[in-house]
C-alpha cells in the first residue's frame, strides 16, 4: 500500500523483536540495522513529551554517514511517565521490581517517539498512549522480573507479556504504541513523507 516507498530501501533502526514484528505487520520490506551502543540520553530541559522524540532523532543522527540517497530509516524510542518521573530500561531486577511497584494500581503514560530519516529529509512524532494497572502482589511482580527478565522495557514491562494479561486494567490509546511501535501513526506519516 505504501507505493511511494518503492524507490527506498527502507531500514529499521532498531534491535528490539518487537518493533521489528510491528513493522513487519505494515507489509513492508525492510531491512533491520541496529546500531550498538547508542546514546540515549537527553537535555534534562526537554519536557517529557518531547524526550522519545528527541533521542529518535539522535539515533537516526548516527546512522546518516551510511545512509545512501535510496535509503529511509526508521527509528523510535519509549519511555513510561510515572509519578513524574521518566522510566527508561531498568538496569537490573531491583530496578525492574522498583519501577512495577510504583506503576501497580496506577495510571501512567508511555510515550513513543519516531524520526523517518532519509540523506534530504527527517520528520520526527511522539505518540501518548495511558496505561492503567491492577494492583500487582509481590509474589507477582517476582514471578514475571524472573520469568520475563524484562530489562530490554521501558517501565520494565511487556504489554504483551503475562504481565499485560493480568494486570491492565485498561489502555487509552494504541495498544501498539505501548508494545514500542505506533504503527497505525507510522503508515499514516509514511503515506505522506
Amino acid at each position: 500500500m505504501l507505493l511511494n516507498l518503492n524507490n527506498y530501501r527502507v531500514i529499521l533502526g532498531s534491535a528490539s523483536p518487537r518493533r521489528k514484528e510491528l513493522l513487519a505487520g505494515l507489509g513492508l520490506s525492510f531491512d533491520v540495522k541496529p546500531m550498538p551502543d547508542l546514546d540515549e540520553s537527553y537535555p534534562s530541559t526537554l519536557g517529557v513529551n518531547t524526550i522519545p522524540q528527541y533521542i529518535a532523532r539522535q539515533k537516526a543522527q548516527a546512522y546518516m554517514d551510511a545512509l545512501t540517497e535510496n535509503d529511509l530509516l526508521i527509528t523510535a524510542d519509549t519511555i513510561v511517565w510515572a509519578m513524574g518521573q521518566v522510566m527508561g530500561k531498568p538496569s537490573d531486577r531491583k530496578e525492574a521490581m522498583e519501577m512495577l511497584r510504583i506503576l501497580s494500581a496506577k495510571s501512567h503514560e508511555v510515550i513513543t517517539g519516531v524520526c523517518i530519516t532519509t540523506k534530504k529529509r527527517s520528520h520526527a512524532f511522539s505518540v501518548t498512549s495511558v496505561v492503567r494497572f491492577h494492583h500487582l502482589d509481590e509474589e507477582e511482580i517476582e514471578y514475571y522480573v524472573d520469568t520475563y527478565r524484562p530489562y530490554d522495557k521501558a517501565g520494565a514491562y511487556g504489554i504483551q507479556e503475562w504481565i499485560g494479561y493480568i494486570g491492565v486494567e485498561s489502555i487509552d490509546g494504541s495498544f501498539f504504541n505501548v508494545m514500542g511501535l505506533p504503527v497505525q501513526r507510522l503508515y499514516q506519516e509514511l503515506k505522506k513523507f
